[in-house]
């Protein structure tokens, strides 16, 4: 996991260095704050529309509620697995490997999965006792008269 930071980190240095070398190259100074401004605006946007596309999706689905606090929970922990993960490598209290990651967030997934099997369980006897069907009777039904003017 610390070769991929470490490749992560030189990409987006080398990205930063062509940034200012472009900007320079067409007259514009841009400081360190510019370039973050403009590339997380640029980024963030595009990454808005791609998630409100995504989520209206799944806002079509029976369960979306479920799926969309999934999604935002996984994201949650997602970055929480990868800040430990830094966390461990900056204080030296432990090793920071990408398989940690990736078992924590399994971990998650799996207690998930047994949530939604006794969800399930639960939905499918709720649905047995609602399951009485009731035959209606004429006291059910509105009258049908016809009213007669003269």
């Amino acid at each position: 996991m610390k070769d991929i930071i470490l490749f992560l980190t030189e990409a987006v240095n080398n990205v930063h260095d062509i940034l200012i070398s472009v900007a320079e190259a067409f007259g514009l100074q841009l400081t360190d704050k510019d370039l973050h401004f403009w590339i997380i605006g640029i980024v963030g946007i595009f990454t808005f529309f791609a998630v409100y596309l995504f989520f209206k999706v799944l806002s079509k689905w029976r369960w979306s509620i479920t799926a969309i606090s999934f999604v935002y929970t996984f994201t949650v922990m997602t970055v929480l697995v990868f800040a430990i993960e830094i966390q461990q490598a900056i204080t030296d209290r432990g090793h920071m490997e990408f398989s940690d990651a990736v078992i924590g967030l399994w971990g998650f997934i799996v207690f998930f999965a047994v949530y939604a099997c006794f969800a399930a369980l639960f939905l499918f006897i709720k649905s047995l006792f609602k399951r009485k069907k009731q035959v209606p009777t004429e006291d059910d039904e509105p009258s049908r008269r016809r009213s007669r003017s003269m």
